[in-house]
């Protein structure tokens, strides 16, 4: 299960303040289906395997938007290298397999929130600009 532990509780709580049910309202996914060696950042090659599976999660759910948690799901799935800190904060698109374009709103992963508490407003703002965008 994606997100479990500090990390998912903390996620359950951005969810619930932003008025979604992670059971009923989301289809949480990350880009590789295990957690690396020592929580370490996933190798490019790890990314290369895996990507195809979450893109095609994507094609089969159709989302209205993606929130991309953290800087490693946002460069794997944008195929870029910027940092969290400069895609935040701002709409972005993501092209699924039939040539759709969905709205992606990047932002922290929440275990950098649980390190960097005073970034927490942040997600918050973001978490508003998806309610405004898919309302």
């Amino acid at each position: 299960m994606p997100f479990v532990g500090r990390s998912g509780h903390l996620l359950d709580l951005i969810l619930k303040a932003a008025g979604y049910d992670r059971e009923n309202d989301c289809f949480i996914s990350n880009v590789l289906p295990w957690r690396p060696p020592g929580n370490r950042t996933p190798t490019t090659a790890e990314v290369a395997v895996c990507l195809p599976f979450l893109k095609r999660q994507i094609d089969l759910v159709q989302p209205e938007a993606l929130v991309l948690l953290g800087g490693s799901a946002a460069n794997a799935l944008l195929e870029n290298e910027e940092p969290i800190s400069r895609m935040r904060g701002k709409w972005l698109d993501y092209k699924d397999g039939s040539g759709r374009i969905i709205p992606v709103m990047a932002t922290f992963h929440p275990a950098y929130l649980l390190r960097n508490t005073g970034q927490k407003a942040k997600i918050w703002a973001d978490f508003l600009r998806l309610n405004k965008k898919i309302s």
